[in-house]
């Protein structure tokens, strides 16, 4: 591994942790002498890379500071052509769109061998099902969640039954054949879930929920048993 990638691997490793880490546990999982991991730091903080600690301590890397968007391993371009390629058939129109636009902005800084890797790609992604009939603007619901408002919803149940609801919405799951919103209800005080082919209307409320979405989130990861992403 060159120098130059090796500092790229360190950018993101320390890119995944929220809190510092110690240097022992970066120079392991680099594969490097401690020594060299230090000698990387100060190299980075050189350069204006926001890395704060010290021995003994742990470092993070503060927001703020990008390395040029232009090296990439193969796999990572795979993942980045595989992942666009998916949410353009799975999600809806304007998050597809956005996939494409990603794609684009990212081939068009690319270097000529690397945007050959982009272009060739043969991971490809097979046939979407269609999306349920009538289903709802998910891009508002997106927007809800972004935003964390309330949604009021008109949702219609297994036995077709309606009820009117105001909801939380802070996750939205794309799975194969389904779409559904992971949402506090005020009716039922807990987290439900609604698939989005069931939601017979909706508004987005100009009312912001009182939780933040990270909490809700965290909950629901912790009751339904998932780990942390």
């Amino acid at each position: 591994m060159s120098r130059a990638e090796r500092l790229l691997q360190l950018m993101q490793v320390l890119r995944r942790h929220r809190y510092p880490v110690s240097g022992a546990s970066l120079a392991a999982e680099l594969g490097i002498s401690l020594r060299t991991l230090y000698r990387d730091i100060a190299s980075l903080q050189a350069q204006g890379a926001c890395i704060e600690g010290e021995p003994g301590v742990g470092y993070v890397l503060r927001p703020g500071f990008l390395l040029p968007p232009l090296m990439f391993s193969e796999e990572e371009i795979e993942a980045l052509v595989l992942g666009s390629r998916w949410v353009a058939k799975q999600a809806d129109t304007p998050l597809g769109e956005a996939a494409r636009n990603v794609i684009a902005k990212i081939a068009a800084v690319l270097p000529p061998e690397l945007r050959h890797e982009l272009d060739t790609s043969a991971l490809l992604v097979g046939p979407a099902e269609p999306a349920p009939a009538g289903e709802v603007d998910l891009a508002a619901i997106r927007l809800a969640i972004r935003s964390e408002r309330k949604l009021e919803i008109r949702y219609r149940d297994l036995q077709g039954q309606e009820s009117a609801r105001i909801v939380w919405p802070f996750a939205l799951g794309f799975f194969e054949r389904v779409r559904v919103v992971a949402a506090w209800c005020e009716l039922r005080g807990a987290i439900r879930h609604f698939r989005t082919d069931r939601i017979v209307s909706l508004e987005v409320s100009e009312t912001r929920y009182p939780r933040r979405r990270q909490a809700l989130l965290k909950e629901w990861r912790q009751s339904e048993g998932i780990a942390p992403s």
